[in-house]
């Protein structure tokens, strides 16, 4: 089973990277929900549009996965490691995720996805109590 969670995560991830809207549409569910790192959140239209509006990424890999099954329900934690840009300015290097997927099938499909900061990485925040470099 986890492989099958792993294969799905490296083509979502391959679409995102790609800006693949009818690949992304395919593997999200209907009633998406994507989290971002400064808590704003987006449904699936939304979300997909993003992808040629304001997102452009360069590199996006998904890796340092942990991954827990509950029937026809995983939850994901993940390092979602990427370059680009969001509205021309460069999106954080490593952000911590966590993807809920849903049987779907055969297969699996994401629900919803939560990203986080990975503080002291380029473009998260600064530590609280350090200074910024």
């Amino acid at each position: 089973m986890t492989d099958s969670i792993t294969s799905f995560l490296a083509e979502w991830a391959a679409a995102e990277r790609a800006g693949d809207t009818g690949a992304l549409d395919a593997l999200l569910t209907g009633d998406f929900v994507g989290i971002g790192p400064l808590g704003f959140s987006l449904p699936k239209p939304q979300w997909l549009a993003r992808h040629g509006q304001s997102l452009h990424y360069e590199a996006f890999d998904v890796d340092e996965t942990q991954v827990r099954t509950y029937g026809d329900v995983a939850v994901v934690t993940a390092r979602e490691t990427q370059r680009g840009t969001a509205f021309g300015n460069p999106v954080p290097e490593a952000l911590r995720a966590t993807h809920v997927l849903v049987r779907h099938g055969d297969g699996w499909r994401l629900a919803l996805i939560q990203m986080s900061f990975i503080a002291g990485t380029p473009g998260a925040p600064p530590i609280p109590g350090r200074p910024a470099n």
